[in-house]
């Protein structure tokens, strides 16, 4: 069977199972459902978080990646990386209402807090590309360093910060006047950025580095150094990415990428207190409600597991498309 044919088939599995799936409730809120994008299938697989069992996909544009709700809570914005733009998909009908370009190869971004602005990574162009997503235009272009990735809002909406593989660097910029004020070194290719609670550190995935950097947000630079070791692997096979911060606050969880686990991590003591094994490549993390489940993305098994988070053991891990990448939690 050529990839041709492969692809016109799943596109059509996909695509028939999302006929079939019952009508959707008259409210998106609250929908039991996990979100998942798959790269290859150029979907959503939808996953009831009871049974824990898939229960349909919704078709969206070219290589889904990074996702996150809109303000309302009724519709989810899907970065499609070989589309150039973002899908908008309303979650009471499960389809597509917008689509609003976001140049080329876009993966990463975050939104600002009344959510008419796009805060977007532009691998290929070395920006911080700026949107107003009412409008679908781009602001402004804010140089950065090579290959940006991870963009993160400040909780007051006044800095964004964007992590560059390359130069191994994070980049700070003023919301208001979207100029770079600081450039803090970190580990090797740094990828994805959580707040503490308080707001006073964020933390950064190097993923070439096997650790996390701390960053003081006040001083503007890096006051800790969390470095992981996994029993029986090399550092190289170690590569942190994904993170969640606990419902308490008190644990940051770190998906260790080929490593196969995530890490439990006490924010306090910057001590890892527990492994869990997942599937391969774990990659996105996002926390239920409660805080008792943790839902991990694999990347390379093309799966997702999820992990009690007072036992740290997997509870199970159910196929979710090909290359997912990351995961939405609504309950």
């Amino acid at each position: 069977m050529t990839r041709t044919t492969r692809t016109t088939r799943t596109a059509s599995c996909l695509l028939a199972l999302a006929a079939m799936l019952p009508a959707p409730p008259a409210s998106a809120r609250d929908s039991q459902l996990a979100y998942v994008s798959s790269e290859k299938d150029n979907a959503i697989t939808l996953v009831d978080l009871k049974t824990l069992a898939v229960v349909g996909v919704i078709p969206t544009c070219k290589r889904p990646r990074h996702m996150q709700r809109l303000q309302g809570d009724t519709r989810l914005m899907v970065a499609c990386s070989d589309s150039g733009r973002a899908d908008i998909i309303d979650l009471a009908t499960r389809k597509s209402v917008a689509r609003v370009p976001l140049g080329e190869d876009p993966e990463t971004f975050d939104l600002s807090p009344d959510g008419k602005t796009a805060y977007v990574s532009a691998e290929d162009d070395g920006a911080l590309n700026v949107y107003d997503l009412a409008a679908g235009k781009l602001v402004k272009a804010v140089p950065v360093g090579k290959e940006p990735e991870g963009v993160k809002l400040a909780p007051d909406g006044k800095r964004v910060y964007v992590t560059s593989e390359v130069a191994h660097m994070v980049h700070v910029i003023d919301a208001r006047t979207l100029a770079v004020i600081a450039n803090i070194q970190v580990g090797q290719r740094p990828r994805r950025l959580a707040f503490s609670a308080d707001g006073r550190e964020l933390w950064v995935s190097n993923e070439l580095g096997a650790s996390v950097s701390v960053i003081s947000t006040a001083e503007l630079k890096v006051v800790a150094t969390i470095a992981f070791e996994v029993k029986g692997m090399r550092p190289d096979d170690i590569t942190p990415v994904g993170m969640t911060l606990s419902r308490d606050g008190r644990k940051m969880y770190v998906g260790l990428g080929r490593a196969n686990h995530v890490a439990f991590v006490d924010v306090a003591s910057r001590k890892t207190t527990a492994l869990a094994l997942v599937g391969k490549r774990a990659w996105s993390t996002a926390l239920s409600r409660d805080g008792s489940r943790l839902f991990v993305v694999n990347g390379l098994s093309d799966d997702m597991t999820v992990v009690d988070t007072a036992t740290a053991k997997p509870i199970k891990t159910l196929a979710v498309g090909r290359v997912p990448h990351t995961v939405v939690v609504d309950d």
